[in-house]
């Protein structure tokens, strides 16, 4: 049952855009900077943790693909060039 919430959570919060977020972000370190005791309290540092969460994530998922697209660069094979055979040049 937990897990079930969690990943449906995760499924709205995957949904959310780090833009609108981001705009959110000073509004709840703020908040959180203030300590209170309150639920609205807790609910603000819930949120700023989400928010950086989502800012973490996309930071990990864009270097993950950055390092996929160098990698296939230095691996990807010539087009011209048949598999199996040799490079090789005429020398006049």
């Amino acid at each position: 049952m937990i897990e079930a919430t969690l990943h449906k959570l995760a499924e709205h919060i995957l949904g959310l855009d780090e833009a609108s977020l981001a705009g959110l972000s000073q509004k709840y370190k703020e908040r959180i900077e203030n300590f209170e005791v309150s639920k609205e309290w807790e609910k603000s540092v819930i949120i700023f943790f989400i928010i950086n969460a989502v800012r973490a994530k996309n930071q990990i998922f864009n270097e993950q693909i950055l390092k996929r697209g160098q990698t296939q660069e230095k691996t990807e094979p010539d087009p011209r060039r048949p598999r199996g055979k040799p490079k090789l040049r005429r020398v006049k």
